[in-house]
């Protein structure tokens, strides 16, 4: 059995310089549009990318193999950060999800989809040669229920939803059989177009209102445009107005989105309706290729892993860029049902930024280590 040391010494050709200069050309654009979007959110969208800076080289310098060694440590904290926003943490708008710390707030269950990551990357490996086993299955859904409950009890719906696709990619990347995805799609399809039968019926107990509302304002936006509807039409609207090269960032137009109040907190989960309107089709291609271009780095990088664990962290980080990137876009442009989940590296919230470089350390990592062999 190897040993696994806190560091070792890493040969600087095998740093994976070219993915942090995409995740810096990322944040840069993401610093500028936010600055655009809601000046005075600028400097701390600044220092936020300094930390993630910092902390991505110090952990990209960490055997991910030494800190899987504390994989259920990883696990309880993760249980232990969610639970606690539930009993300190602070109410807005109806919501409780992030923790006042007095300089900032914490929201712990961005942190947690890394940490998530990093536990059942080694539970899986631990389990390669039984994935497909009934008992270990239940083990993996039971492990993956508790921190999904205590997100959604926040309310925290679509963190939820993307958490919870993140763990299924991860199970899929460690080998779980064809014949069992395609048995539980056999029954999940079903169920899905029982569930929205039911929630879209005005005594529905299932969803909070707001949420019923997103989902009927999805389905019938001309009866929600003047309220829940509103936000995503502006956003469709805004993203066409910027046409080829958009309007240029800060513009002081009073029909923008930003600056007519059209779309509340553009700084975040519709950051996108900003790149569209300012930066026009062209900025909005650059950053679409960016984001596909980290997420099939991070693949890469994890196909020449030593070991199973380390694919799965490197697709586990790409597919959680991945996916929050489809849902924030999907969302901005009215493709999807109203859901808040930020832009990765664009959007403003520093837990969101510094996790997530947290993540492309971990990746980094694994670039450094020994290739398999062949």
């Amino acid at each position: 059995m190897r040993s696994h040391r806190f560091t070792k010494p890493y040969h600087l050709k095998d740093y994976k310089f070219s993915l942090v200069f995409l995740v810096l050309a990322l944040s840069v654009i993401g610093v500028l549009v936010v600055g655009s979007a809601k000046a005075s959110f600028q400097g701390k969208q600044i220092l936020g990318v300094f930390i993630g800076l910092i902390a991505m080289f110090i952990v990209s310098m960490i055997d991910y193999m030494w800190i899987q060694n504390f994989y259920w440590l990883i696990y309880i904290f993760t249980v232990l950060i969610l639970g606690a926003v539930l009993v300190i943490g602070t109410n807005v708008n109806g919501a409780t999800r992030w923790i006042d710390l007095g300089f900032t707030t914490f929201q712990p269950s961005e942190l947690a989809k890394i940490l998530l990551i990093l536990f059942f990357s080694k539970f899986i490996m631990e389990h390669e040669e039984d994935i497909n086993d009934k008992f270990t299955l239940i083990k993996y859904a039971i492990l993956a229920g508790i921190p999904l409950a205590l997100i959604i009890v926040e309310p925290n719906l679509s963190t939820t939803i993307c958490t919870a696709l993140l763990i299924c990619l991860m199970i899929y990347v460690g080998g779980l059989s064809y014949k069992f995805i395609v048995s539980v799609l056999l029954i999940l399809i079903p169920v899905a177009a029982i569930f929205l039968s039911i929630v879209v019926q005005p005594d529905q107990k299932i969803l909070k209102d707001y949420q019923q509302k997103r989902i009927l304002a999805f389905i019938e936006p001309e009866k929600y445009e003047s309220d829940e509807a509103y936000q995503q039409k502006n956003s469709v609207m805004a993203i066409g107005s910027g046409q080829l090269t958009g309007k240029g960032l800060n513009n002081n137009t009073t029909t923008s989105v930003k600056n007519g109040n059209f779309i509340l907190e553009p700084q975040t989960d519709f950051i996108f309706a900003i790149v569209g309107e300012e930066l026009g089709f062209v900025g909005s291609c650059i950053i679409i290729a960016l984001l596909l271009l980290i997420v099939i780095q991070c693949i890469l990088i994890g196909m020449r892993s030593q070991d199973l664990a380390g694919r799965i962290i490197c697709c586990g980080v790409g597919g959680l860029i991945g996916i929050q990137s489809f849902i924030n876009i999907g969302v901005a442009t009215k493709i999807l049902p109203n859901t808040g989940v930020p832009l990765p590296f664009v959007s403003y919230g520093l837990t969101s930024l510094v996790s997530l470089y947290i993540g492309i350390g971990l990746v980094l990592n694994v670039g450094l280590q020994p290739k398999k062999y062949q």
